[in-house]
């Protein structure tokens, strides 16, 4: 079997690198939409094309860059998923488009998420990142209240909590 046929994209699509974003990051295709440019900025992450990261930012906006910084995240983390959660406009005919995503990696042994809504313009003939909005994580909260080990257990059995089901619960 084709190595090539093996190597799935990692955007997650299912389709091999070489069918999916491998020919918007080398430049043989440009992006039909902004989820592609989307899509083949995080196949670059992961497979550290730093290149088309800077290539698809747009030309105004590159100077914010750290091209050493970027390079370096790219290859110290594992990438480990990427989910499209919603787009906006950003089809073949729109001038911008936003592309709402979660990107899943690894980086220093931690698990760590991005979910953010990437700015994109389409100017003469090319579809670039301009900016993203990052949404915070959202706190824990607890729906119901916290049983201490020395309450009721809330089974009903007339036993302390960690006599009853917190033992149950450790095993």
């Amino acid at each position: 079997m084709n190595t090539q046929e093996t190597d799935l994209c990692p955007c997650t699509s299912g389709r091999s690198f070489a069918d999916c974003c491998e020919p918007v990051i080398t430049g043989a295709r440009g992006a039909a939409t902004a989820e592609e440019v989307m899509r083949g900025r995080y196949s670059a992450y992961a497979k550290g094309i730093i290149d088309f990261i800077l290539t698809s930012t747009h030309p105004d906006r590159r100077s914010e860059c750290d091209e050493k910084a970027i390079k370096a995240w790219s290859q110290n983390s594992v990438w480990d998923s990427f989910q499209i959660l919603s787009t906006n406009k950003g089809m073949p005919g729109d001038s911008d488009g936003e592309v709402e995503f979660i990107a899943r990696f690894t980086e220093d042994r931690m698990k760590k998420t991005l979910h953010e809504t990437g700015e994109f313009k389409f100017i003469d003939g090319q579809w670039y990142y301009i900016d993203g909005k990052i949404h915070p994580h959202k706190p824990f909260v607890r729906q119901e209240e916290k049983v201490n080990r020395n309450d009721p257990c809330p089974c009903g059995s007339a036993k302390k909590y960690k006599k009853c089901c917190m033992e149950a619960e450790e095993a």
